[in-house]
């Protein structure tokens, strides 16, 4: 099979680092791997396999036809069958496959939202006669494409994570070793950094040792500032760090000792994976694929959403207790590994690839 993964950007998103990941796993199993990135490159450029063939687009709008011609062209080179398209990039395999109508598309939905709340439901209804299948990273989104789609060749298949290619350590976290906590997220309202900040000012007070730390794109939005001044207002500079997108994550994630989620909704977070290869504890709201992979007090900790007092007491758990966040780290490295290991994903993911 000669297969291409497409996607707006490489920053260090979740559907930024799958588009990578299949790359880097289909260059060992297929004919022809590549990846193009639409809009903008990214600090995951570096992460991809030398033998993943890589075209950067440099699309400048919707309809960049400079873009469309040159993708097509690449295509048609390439001898590509199959287009797997990230997220918003269908529009664009969408426009390939009217000209080249012999190449299939497949849609990888990675939607972390609230799935009846989508804005753009009508517009992917519509363009959805042009899939050939869909894979969906969770079972909800899986029901909401069956039931509101035209096209109905569905597979559901977990994100995975593979082990960075030649990483190199560039970035030391401040604070103290062993007393780090991680929070692996883009700047992102829906990401819900403030209750971080505000978990912050109450642990600067009974635990002043310990420290936040914020690895993810900031978008230098109004949320970003919002974030900035409350932890600016609080006197918080030397508990909670910034560091912006980072390529070198294992290593991150290896000087971290608690690793949270915070957010108001998600999918399956790759990062996620990432903490249980490493067996880090973890302890999260309890939103999307995440409360059905964490076991509460087996595998990591959950809380509600809007319980912000159970998450601080469990924060404080683990924090008073290392062995506990040692075997939490243990049993999720179980977890992950039985259920959620790219070779099970690509045998599944090629099996079904070639039927359509």
């Amino acid at each position: 099979m000669r297969i291409i993964q497409i996607i707006d950007s490489l920053e260090a998103g979740g559907a930024e680092k799958m588009a990578v990941n299949y790359a880097n796993v289909l260059c060992e199993e297929i004919e022809f791997s590549g990846l193009i990135a639409t809009r903008g490159q990214g600090v995951l450029v570096n992460s991809l396999n030398k033998n993943v063939d890589y075209l950067y687009l440099n699309k400048k709008s919707k309809f960049d036809l400079k873009a469309i011609w040159n993708l097509k062209k690449y295509c048609s080179k390439n001898k590509v069958e199959i287009i797997q398209a990230h997220s918003s990039s269908f529009f664009l395999g969408c426009l390939i496959k009217i000209v080249l109508p012999k190449i299939k598309l497949i849609w990888h939905d990675h939607n972390g939202g609230v799935v009846p709340k989508r804005e753009d439901q009508i517009y992917i209804k519509i363009f959805s006669i042009f899939f050939n299948g869909i894979i969906s990273v969770n079972q909800e989104l899986k029901t909401w494409a069956l039931k509101t789609l035209y096209c109905k060749k569905i597979i559901y298949l977990s994100n995975f994570s593979v082990q960075a290619v030649l990483e190199k350590k560039e970035t030391e976290l401040k604070g103290i070793s062993g007393k780090r906590i991680l929070c692996l997220a883009n700047l992102r309202i829906q990401k819900n950094h403030l209750m971080l900040v505000n978990m912050a000012l109450k642990l600067k007070n009974s635990n002043p040792d310990w420290t936040f730390h914020f690895v993810g794109k900031d978008f230098q939005d109004d949320y970003s500032q919002e974030l900035k001044t409350l932890i600016h207002k609080n006197n918080l500079h030397d508990v909670v760090f910034l560091y912006d997108s980072r390529q070198d994550i294992e290593n991150i994630i290896s000087q971290s000792d608690i690793c949270v989620f915070s957010s108001i909704s998600e999918g399956l977070p790759v990062s996620l994976l990432e903490f249980g290869n490493q067996k880090k504890a973890v302890l999260s709201t309890k939103v999307g694929e995440i409360q059905y992979i964490i076991q509460d007090d087996f595998n990591g900790f959950l809380s509600n959403v809007d319980d912000v007092n159970d998450f601080y007491a469990k924060l404080i758990v683990l924090i008073e207790n290392p062995i506990l966040r040692q075997n939490l780290g243990k049993n999720l490295f179980q977890t992950i590994s039985e259920n959620h290991s790219k070779i099970a994903v690509i045998k599944n993911y090629l099996i079904w690839t070639s039927k359509l």
